[in-house]
């Protein structure tokens, strides 16, 4: 009899450990344990999604036949880890040997192939995660060939790969990327689609009455818990973006808004980064929205684009510089994360809107997390590691693979422009431009020095002169520093003697 154990992030029916097993005489192995947990601070949501879902998708694997043995989390269990319940399952069945499916973390992933065969005494045999477009091995090959890896020449490829937007070898519409056509502000224009809500069952309600017992002291909250917890929920999620979201999407895509969490995004990132949706399906489902005129050609393509094009990317990225890459730290940051950013208690409301969208949904968009929570990061130096792990531990859809990069190299920019070419940097202007944060805001927008002026614009400028040297050769921001030089010196010793005294209450802001 061989064993196969299925993580909380792989399930999918069509995973590649299936075609390996045979369903009359082998055993799948799933457990919620304590050290997968724990292992960092996760937000309760997130917990509650993963057992959710993992306890459907077992039920769903026997009643298609399939042998299953399930450890239901037990704090008071002697089995805390993942090897703790095989070694267990190998002394009760006698398996002759452990197939697996790769994981998506570093961490899991060295455990597995450093300890687990010696541990369990059979062989454990990793298969390919064939769910993405793009194979490790694939994108080793393809950075290989290039001295700097781009995510737009990647993207490309993807396209080409896929077949996805294609005309024979050119992109519809004759443009490979529609970017300049989905950065717009929203003033109310179109209405935003009322969130899709769904019905919770016995399991959903056991899961989160266990997760609020045994987790009471994470962050977040499960009182606005909306996840899908199986494929036939994402399933529905995905058609009602596809018909009430996708049309605008594009437009609108960087806008933020106060009494609006979640916009025009798909928030299908928890289903795809579960396993409950497949990426080639919900390309598949943009797509066909164009061809039947359901959506405008930007709104798709860069829908697609979020997809094929950079969660491709950051993944192969992950695995390409892994384990070193996440200690990079190339600004020099070691500033401590406020201990506001677990309680959302500050008085910048962009900040505070953020943060508290953060607790109530395990949810942010990319842009609320890019140039809001993300931008205060990097502006103000906070070391790497514990702004990492505070997206990966509030986040339902944050994983190892795909925050690890987007945070570390995109947000704090720690990887010295290995995937991203500079710094995303702003100051309080964008934020106004693409939000109506600041018409809530105590602080002032307008101004940079004076006692209630708004923290991101002294801030900004006090990020552009302490790392001029690593950036003023930088091509993509040239202007900015013949501006900064261009500033009377006491314009630029008065932005940093109030971006300093901001810096020493950081925690009272």
């Amino acid at each position: 009899m061989k064993m196969a154990l299925i993580l909380g992030d792989q399930l999918s029916h069509s995973l590649s450990v299936f075609d390996a097993l045979d369903k009359q005489a082998d055993l799948l192995v799933m457990a919620e344990v304590d050290a997968e947990a724990t292992y960092t601070w996760h937000h309760k949501q997130k917990i509650a999604l993963i057992f959710s879902a993992m306890r459907h998708f077992a039920q769903e694997l026997r009643q298609a036949g399939w042998q299953v043995h399930y450890h239901e989390y037990d704090a008071q269990h002697a089995q805390l880890s993942l090897l703790d319940v095989l070694q267990a399952v190998c002394e009760q069945y006698h398996p002759d040997s452990l197939a697996m499916t790769e994981c998506g973390e570093y961490r899991l992933h060295y455990q597995m192939t450093v300890s687990w065969q010696s541990a369990l005494n059979i062989p454990v045999v990793i298969l390919q995660d064939d769910r993405f477009f793009c194979s490790k091995t694939q994108f080793a090959t393809w950075a290989d060939e290039r001295k700097q890896l781009r995510m737009e020449y990647f993207y490309r490829e993807m396209r080409k790969h896929s077949g996805l937007l294609m005309q024979g070898p050119e992109p519809v519409g004759h443009r490979w990327n529609f970017d300049a056509d989905n950065r717009e502000a929203y003033r109310g224009d179109v209405p935003v689609p009322k969130p899709l809500r769904f019905l919770r069952d016995d399991t959903d309600v056991a899961v989160c009455a266990l997760v609020q017992q045994h987790f009471a002291d994470h962050p977040g909250t499960l009182a606005h818990f909306n996840w899908p917890t199986t494929r036939s929920q994402a399933l529905t999620a995905l058609s009602h973006f596809i018909e009430h979201r996708l049309p605008h999407f594009g437009r609108f895509q960087d806008a933020m808004q106060q009494h609006d969490d979640f916009m025009f995004h798909s928030l299908l990132s928890t289903s795809l980064n579960c396993g409950l949706l497949l990426p080639r399906e919900v390309c598949d489902a943009a797509e066909q929205a164009w061809h039947q005129g359901l959506a405008p050609l930007n709104a798709v393509e860069g829908f697609i684009r979020q997809i094929l094009g950079w969660r491709e990317y950051v993944r192969g990225l992950y695995w390409l510089k892994m384990p070193d890459y996440a200690d990079m730290n190339t600004l020099g940051n070691t500033r401590d994360l406020p201990a506001w950013y677990w309680t959302g208690e500050t008085r910048m409301n962009c900040m505070r809107a953020c943060l508290r969208n953060t607790l109530d949904h395990a949810y942010a968009h990319h842009i609320q997390r890019l140039m809001v929570t993300g931008n205060f990061a990097l502006l103000t130096g906070i070391e790497p590691r514990q702004i990492c792990d505070w997206y990966l531990a509030v986040y339902a859809d944050a994983y190892d693979w795909v925050e690890l990069p987007n945070t570390l190299g995109m947000v704090m920019h720690a990887d010295g422009g290995l995937l991203a070419s500079k710094p995303y940097a702003a100051s309080g202007s964008y934020i106004h431009r693409m939000s109506d944060y600041c018409q809530h805001c105590p602080y002032n927008v307008k101004t940079a020095t004076e006692h209630d002026s708004c923290p991101f614009n002294s801030l900004y400028w006090h990020f552009i002169g302490r790392h001029a040297t690593q950036f003023a050769g930088n091509p993509r921001m040239s202007m900015i520093y013949r501006s900064y030089q261009r500033m009377p010196a006491e314009k630029r010793l008065a932005l940093v003697q109030k971006a300093e005294s901001l810096l020493e209450t950081i925690d009272a802001l």
